[in-house]
């Protein structure tokens, strides 16, 4: 009886053959100084990502963060500013005769500062100045005394009897240049005609 011993596998048989031949296999980190290359060069690219996706991530944080509101706008210099007429007051000396002379409280409620920079009257025949001499600056949550001086040009082109008179104040602050007028009430009508009776009663119209 002849036997017959156990099989050699044959070459690639192996089950470790097969592994090694047929089996996918993930890349090798090289050996040597290359391998260490590879290493340091491998970290750097791996910090590189992190460092881009951290700056990515802190720019979009910071385009979509909340923003504050805007300040408001200061308010119009109309709409903080008032004139109220005080009483007559005497001519300053060194003004010529035709003249007469009144007080003003200018206030400005809030608000940046407000500048005057002119002061008018609508009756031809007649011309204004003031002490202080426009331009001058009002700041808020002051009130600030402004002597009115009208000077008769022209009694007759001056009125007989002021019904509303007021008065034409530019106003200048961070947000405007505005042209306002005041009409400065009963009290300054009814001294205004006196005033202007008593300078042209002499004058023919």
């Amino acid at each position: 009886m002849s036997g017959v011993g156990p099989v050699e596998p044959g070459e690639g048989t192996r089950a470790r053959d097969l592994t090694e031949e047929y089996s996918p296999s993930l890349p090798r980190r090289p050996r040597g100084r290359f391998g260490q290359w590879y290493d340091r060069h491998r970290r750097g690219a791996l910090a590189a990502a992190a460092a881009a996706v951290l700056l990515t991530a802190g720019g979009y944080l910071y385009l979509t963060r909340p923003h504050a509101p805007a300040p408001a706008a200061p308010p119009y210099p109309s709409q903080v500013v008032d004139v109220t007429y005080l009483e007559p007051v005497a001519t300053p000396k060194g003004v010529r005769p035709g003249s007469f002379s009144f007080a003003v409280a200018l206030s400005v409620e809030s608000g940046p500062p407000v500048t005057v920079r002119s002061i008018s009257q609508p009756y031809p025949g007649i011309s204004l100045t003031s002490e202080p001499l426009a331009p001058f600056r009002a700041r808020a949550g002051g009130t600030r005394n402004v002597v009115i001086t009208m000077h008769v040009t022209d009694c007759r082109k001056a009125p007989e009897s002021a019904g509303l008179p007021f008065l034409d104040v530019t106003l200048r602050n961070t947000r405007a240049i505005e042209v306002h007028s005041y009409i400065l009430g009963q009290r300054y009508a009814q001294h205004l005609s006196t005033a202007l009776q008593g300078i042209c009663k002499h004058t023919s119209r």
